[in-house]
């Protein structure tokens, strides 16, 4: 059992350091820290403990209340709907500065909520500049502290300040599932935070026409038929020829990160474009870190109309189907959904999916069951290579997520690739395992004296 944390949101105009506070608070450099107004666009969330109590941290977006950015609306929004689910707010601004135009209008939208709000005066590296601190006690919401993210001074009183205000733990609900981990991936602008905000009701993740609009990686919890998820919203993913910058370095970099952590990755297609270079790269990612892999076709609307006739010259779901079949062999065992985030459609059926390849990456096959799968199939087509025969005699699954299975045989070096795949078409057959890779090494076996022992082939098919 595990209790529901609260939340403490960091709040501010841009550029005055709530990356750089977040990061210190959570201990890794999870959001993106640049010299550059409006890095954070998104709410990024992480856990952290402080004096035995552990609590969310949510970043969000810089706030402007006069601002031609067409995200800048969105940003805004971001943060409001942060602050509605706050236990603690953390009203960051820049004692280099002094009070702005832009805190005052901040203040005036949080001036009147009932949740404890604190000042955090930021870039106070030394007591001359702490001296200007006061300053913003004019803006009447709070007790002022003076602190410096980059360093950490004065870092510690703030959070003993938001410990003392957080509500009891007996007066927390509990919860006792498991998450599921559940990244979403894809290359930029194919509607992965679309497809977030549709899963969740709610728009927790800035959505634009323009490329890249997310760059950090973000947590987002749902539940879907009493199961508990963690949706991990990622920057779109680029081949490294195409990155620019340090920031579409971490963006990736981020991403990455995001599958190795994940239980599942659903790797989100442009329906509307069809399948390109570029998806096959990230779906190719995804399966290479051996996760759990559904394949959402979005923005669906765009090629089928509601009633389920096509469009006059465009791809029916068959012919899309064959497509990614035929040029993403490897990921075979991958199932394919259709969605439309914009129109909520086939979100459930997604989901569904989801858990049936984690049921799958999770699965495990007695060793009795499986010897007699394999010697069946050895039986049914002996494999011989130089003269020599295959011989295997004991075969084991040595791990789950995803299978793993161990063949012993007279010698390794005999067992081709082709023969590795045809075991494991023979142990897909008889367990579906759909939406999850599957492992086999081989291994030398001791009642062979020309055995060679320890070398192994792997197939992650």
């Amino acid at each position: 059992m595990r209790s529901k944390l609260p939340v403490v949101v960091i709040v501010g105009r841009p550029n005055v350091g709530k990356s750089t506070l977040f990061n210190r608070l959570v201990g890794k450099r999870i959001a993106v820290v640049e010299d550059t107004p409006g890095v954070t666009r998104d709410r990024l969330y992480a856990e952290m403990e402080w004096r035995g109590r552990k609590f969310q941290v949510v970043d969000t977006g810089g706030i402007l209340f006069e601002e031609s950015d067409p995200l800048a609306e969105q940003i805004r929004l971001q943060a409001q709907v942060a602050i509605q689910e706050a236990t603690v707010i953390l009203f960051m601004g820049d004692v280099t500065s002094g009070v702005t135009q832009d805190d005052m209008d901040l203040a005036n939208l949080l001036r009147g909520i009932k949740t404890p709000i604190f000042v955090v005066v930021n870039k106070a590296d030394n007591m001359a500049r702490e001296d200007f601190a006061p300053e913003f006690y004019g803006l009447g919401i709070g007790e002022v502290f003076a602190i410096s993210g980059l360093h950490g001074r004065g870092v510690a009183d703030v959070l003993d300040e938001v410990v003392f205000n957080l509500p009891d733990p007996a007066e927390l609900q509990t919860e006792a599932k498991e998450e599921i981990l559940l990244a979403i991936v894809g290359r930029p602008n194919v509607g992965k935070s679309s497809m977030i905000n549709a899963f969740t009701g709610e728009q927790r993740m800035i959505v634009s026409n323009i490329a890249g609009t997310t760059r950090d990686a973000i947590d987002t919890e749902l539940e879907h038929r009493g199961e508990k998820f963690r949706l991990i919203d990622t920057a779109g993913i680029r081949r490294k020829g195409k990155i620019q910058g340090s920031i579409e370095y971490y963006m990736v970099n981020r991403a990455q990160k995001a599958i190795d952590r994940a239980t599942c990755a659903m790797v989100v297609i442009d329906g509307s474009e069809g399948l390109t270079d570029g998806d096959k790269r990230v779906a190719k990612l995804a399966h290479d870190a051996g996760k759990a892999c559904v394949l959402c076709v979005n923005k669906w609307d765009t090629k089928e109309p509601p009633d389920g006739q096509p469009k006059k010259n465009s791809l029916i779901k068959k012919d899309f189907i064959k497509t990614i079949r035929d040029q993403l062999p490897e990921l075979a065992y991958a199932p394919i959904v259709f969605t439309s985030a914009i129109e909520s459609a086939g979100l459930a059926p997604a989901l569904d999916m989801v858990l049936s390849a984690v049921e799958s990456y999770y699965f495990r096959i007695s060793t009795g069951a499986l010897n007699r799968l394999v010697q069946e199939a050895c039986f049914e087509r002996p494999y011989t290579s130089k003269g020599r025969f295959l011989k295997i005699y004991y075969s084991t699954q040595v791990a789950t997520s995803p299978p793993t299975f161990v063949l012993f045989c007279n010698d390794p070096d005999i067992m081709h690739f082709s023969y590795e795949r045809y075991l494991l078409n023979k142990i897909r057959k008889e367990y579906p395992l759909e939406g999850t890779p599957i492992r086999l090494f081989t291994r030398s076996s001791h009642k062979d004296k020309d055995g060679k022992d320890g070398k192994s082939g792997k197939s992650g098919k």
